[in-house]
């Protein structure tokens, strides 16, 4: 035993990692990013967790500030499922974090559970455990905000209530008091290949065990220090713990629950954002009638379809009209599929996500009622007296990172079409209006401003190449495919952000439009909703009468359509 804990501490001595002698690396460091979310826990709404039906709306709301209550019934399940682990290591199961090592050093025994648990072997566990914390803190590049933070933190207690984990309740209860204390581990934005974030969620570790940094109070201070004074004691990990923390998926689910939220107002947005555009170009609502939708009824197809016809209700389009074409381009004559395109991608996103999010991705996993129909082969998981432990390959999360893959895909598609869409409201060819909508006291109007929502949509085109294949294989080749959940995440988010701007500047082109058209004689009436959208933005963003410099308006626009209702 001597010798196995020596060979254990020589190989933890060797791997540099960041822990309580980090506060020199952030004494500099600007708190402005981290802490940019505002965190106001005394307004806002409680959740209770319970491992099984979590939405990402509701982990949203824990990422702004609600407050954590757990189950009693998931509660039961974590203590019972620690119990069964270490029955299966003190009855000779060879389990992958407890009495082995991991990675290439599966084939090493690390911790010999085997037999009673004596204090040497429990020593040995304990030490196992925070040198492989230790081990897993690698992330690099600028701290996660709070926001991103406290979702991680949601995702990953909300997991271990599953009790796939097999951690000790300790465990658990840590988690919950951080985030109920709003105190925020430093955790590395960069250094995970989305095959469980171990060398980001590392960091997520440290502070559980009293080491490293926080936020805590707006100020960066000492894990230890914060804990204390929020009444709490450092957790001692034993048995499978620090696997359970790091080996996970948490960080990329993370970012891909923000990405929902913001994607859903976006889809929200790109319907009436297409609505007043076809108000401002005297389009044609026939490619999107029920009439069409009988023809090719794709479900999303017909959904959006409806949508949009409601929103254009009492629009002057669904009146005669001499000027209107019979067939418009193909950017607004096929809106409504690119829209209904992007909406499945998304719905299927959720719904792959959601299982991701109510489950356990431990390698190995707890089964606290035992393994059903096991083979020969795996009766050697049952644990005597019931319950199983399960080595699998539930990390990998390519299932989900293909479906945000999928939606990557989608937001390139948008963003082309949203583009081509503004270029023809500039052309009097397709509108009939003036040239780049401008006025006879302007010299250029809109004719330069064509550039900066082409250059978004360029950005957009390129990240929509899957990121998910470039992968190389790591940790002694035996990790040799990969997903870069994360990073798959950071590029949606980043569609996302574009997008919204390239519909506020077509949004500024299309209100211009519905000005001018309002001085023809065309009949021109409005719907009540893209009226009031109308409306609500004419009181940020004003008519273009004489050149100006557009850049505030073009993020006022981009920030009004990320909140309006």
């Amino acid at each position: 035993m001597k010798r196995i804990i020596f060979t254990m501490l020589i190989c933890l001595m060797s791997v540099s990692c960041y822990s309580q002698d980090a506060n020199s690396k952030i004494e500099n460091t600007d708190t402005k990013n981290i802490n940019k979310a505002v965190i106001n826990q005394a307004k806002a709404a409680q959740v209770t967790l319970n491992g099984k039906t979590i939405t990402y709306k509701e982990i949203i709301q824990i990422a702004d500030g609600a407050k954590v209550e757990l189950d009693s019934k998931a509660v039961d399940t974590v203590k019972k499922a620690h119990d069964t682990l270490i029955k299966a290591a003190t009855t000779g199961h060879k389990i992958y974090g407890l009495t082995v090592g991991v990675g290439l050093n599966k084939d090493r025994a690390m911790v010999n559970a085997k037999g009673e648990l004596t204090d040497e072997v429990i020593n040995a566990s304990r030490e196992f455990n925070k040198g492989l914390i230790h081990a897993h803190c690698g992330g690099y590049g600028d701290f996660l905000d709070v926001r991103t933070t406290r979702t991680i933190m949601a995702i990953r207690l909300n997991n271990m209530l599953t009790g796939g984990s097999g951690v000790q309740y300790e465990v658990v209860e840590m988690l919950q008091a951080m985030l109920n204390n709003n105190i925020i581990p430093l955790i590395p934005s960069q250094g995970s290949i989305g095959m469980a974030d171990i060398t980001v969620l590392g960091h997520l570790g440290l502070p559980m065990i009293g080491e490293g940094d926080v936020l805590y109070k707006g100020q960066i201070v000492p894990a230890s220090q914060a804990l204390q004074s929020a009444g709490l004691k450092p957790v001692v990990l034993f048995g499978k713990d620090a696997l359970s923390i790091v080996s996970s998926n948490a960080y990329g689910a993370a970012l891909t629950v923000l990405a929902l939220n913001d994607a859903e107002q976006l889809i929200k947005m790109s319907k009436i954002v297409y609505a007043l555009s076809l108000e401002s170009l005297n389009g044609n609502i026939a490619p999107f009638s029920e009439n069409a939708n009988n023809l090719r009824p794709f479900p999303y197809f017909v959904k959006v379809s409806k949508d949009v016809r409601a929103l254009l209700q009492g629009s002057y389009l669904y009146q005669p009209n001499e000027e209107r074409a019979l067939q418009d381009p193909l950017s607004f004559r096929d809106s409504v599929h690119f829209i209904g395109a992007m909406e499945q991608a998304f719905d299927e996103l959720n719904r792959d996500l959601t299982i991701q999010l109510n489950t356990s991705d431990d390698n190995p996993g707890v089964l606290v009622n035992g393994a059903k129909g096991a083979t020969e082969q795996e009766k050697i998981m049952l644990v005597q007296g019931g319950g199983a432990v399960v080595p699998n390959s539930n990390f990998d999360p390519v299932i989900w990172v293909l479906a945000l893959e999928k939606f990557s895909i989608s937001l390139g598609a948008m963003s082309n079409v949203a583009t081509q869409r503004t270029i023809k409201l500039d052309d009097d060819y397709f509108t009939k209006l003036t040239r780049f909508l401008g006025t006879d006291k302007t010299v250029h109007a809109f004719g330069a401003m064509q550039k900066p929502f082409t250059a978004l949509n360029g950005e957009n085109i390129f990240l929509s190449n899957q990121m998910m294949l470039l992968t190389v294989p790591v940790a002694g080749n035996i990790e040799d495919i990969a997903t870069n959940a994360p990073g798959v995440a950071q590029k949606v988010q980043k569609q996302i952000d574009n997008l919204f701007y390239i519909y506020g500047m077509e949004l500024v082109h299309s209100a211009q439009a519905v000005d001018l058209r309002k001085t023809s004689k065309t009949g021109f009436k409005m719907a009540p909703a893209t009226e009031k959208l109308y409306n609500e933005f004419r009181k940020i963003v004003k008519f273009l009468d004489v050149d100006k410099p557009l850049t505030d308006d073009f993020n006022n626009a981009a920030a009004f359509l990320k909140t309006y209702k």
